[in-house]
């Protein structure tokens, strides 16, 4: 559990370190990445023993997948207290997939699908690649944090919309919802006859004084409910293509299980095999671990960017992805990306690909070695010296 070891990533085919140059004008000789969701460390001893154990030449299709499905039902009874059924697992190729499948199978195009803005840039993506609309619900800030504001959200709705793709917690803003927000979501859907996809990919990513509630114990929404869950960004394994979608509903699994059998989609070996090593006491203990260094890199990052005139970062309750405003500073946002990119040669996420409410917004990735991070806050505080 070496957080603090510097891992070189560069020409390793390492999207977030060998494509920020063509898309953000940072070199990776000198540059840091702060973008793309994965982290700088590398996964569990445990995960990296059964990708070895693999590696002995014969790779055939992978068959039984009973110890793959009951390591899921346990991690997910042990750190969230819900006990999904073995036999409601679908496996998919990471997330992205499992939204795409999610709406081929119950949505069609030209129907909407809601997203409760600012979120996660894929999804949006992925909604107007499938032809379907994206209907944008801005989020309102209330203490310097993003609430659901469903009466004026039920003032948009129109009757043409299928979906709901919810992210909790939430990407970007860090928020873990409560019980009453997450019932909130569940009247919503009711409301407007929305299907709702619960996406909780940062679920275990959660900080001291704050602790998940899957949505699939929110009484009463079986009957419209998908859960998508993974090991990625837990245990650095996205490169690994495995996640899950779990529905209880027979009619909705049934509906889903066709898709899935007409596309001839299947998992792949490396990945159940990392995700069943992973789920495990042995991978409990590393979480715990990387939790308590990604607490000490919160700290360290907000105090260095709050510290700075006009810049505010958003206080995270879950993730480790920092969500910074500049507006207090006046500046447009070219300016602002001007100065991260050129000048302090740091790679971030622009914030108006996550939808309204995010133009005044970059995301940082904070999941790397310590040194490597204080080394950016440096770099931030130097590119906007004058404002001090």
């Amino acid at each position: 559990m070496d957080f603090d070891e510097e891992i070189d990533r560069r020409g390793t085919h390492c999207a977030k370190w060998d494509r920020m140059e063509a898309l953000y004008g940072v070199s990776p000789e000198d540059g840091i990445a702060m973008w793309v969701a994965d982290m700088d460390f590398r996964a569990p001893e445990g995960v990296r023993r059964a990708l070895a154990d693999y590696a002995g030449g014969v790779w055939g299709y992978f068959g039984d997948d009973r110890d793959y499905r009951a390591a899921i039902c346990w991690w997910m009874a042990q750190r969230h207290g819900w006990a999904p059924e073995p036999e409601h697992v679908f496996s998919v190729h990471g997330l992205g997939n499992g939204i795409g499948l999610c709406l081929d199978a119950f949505t069609a195009p030209g129907d909407g699908v809601v997203l409760f803005t600012p979120v996660y840039h894929a999804f949006a993506s992925r909604i107007r690649a499938s032809g379907r609309r994206v209907v944008e619900c801005e989020m309102p800030q209330e203490d310097g944090r993003y609430v659901l504001d469903f009466e004026a959200w039920d003032r948009q709705m129109n009757g043409t919309e299928r979906m709901l793709i919810f992210c909790s917690p939430h990407n970007p803003g860090g928020r873990v919802w409560r019980r009453d927000e997450l019932e909130g979501v569940a009247d919503f859907a009711r409301r407007h006859d929305l299907l709702l996809l619960s996406d909780e990919i940062h679920h275990d990513l959660v900080y001291p004084g704050h602790r998940h509630l899957p949505m699939a114990l929110i009484e009463g929404l079986s009957e419209r409910l998908i859960m998508a869950t993974a090991p990625s960004k837990t245990f650095n394994t996205a490169g690994l293509h495995t996640g899950q979608i779990i529905i209880s509903d027979p009619d909705l699994r049934a509906r889903f299980a066709a898709r899935i059998a007409g596309l001839g989609i299947s998992p792949n070996a490396p990945g159940l095999l990392a995700a069943t090593a992973a789920y495990t006491p042995e991978g409990a203990a590393w979480v715990d671990a990387l939790v308590a260094y990604l607490e000490g890199n919160r700290k360290l990052f907000d105090e260095g960017v709050n510290a700075i005139p006009g810049l505010r970062s958003m206080v995270l309750e879950a993730t480790y992805l920092a969500w910074v405003d500049f507006s207090g500073t006046g500046m447009a946002i070219d300016e602002v990306k001007q100065r991260i990119q050129k000048h302090a040669r740091i790679a971030p996420n622009h914030g108006e690909t996550f939808g309204k409410g995010g133009q005044s917004f970059m995301r940082f990735n904070f999941a790397m070695p310590r040194s490597r991070l204080r080394e950016a806050v440096r770099r931030l505080q130097q590119a906007f010296s004058d404002l001090q």
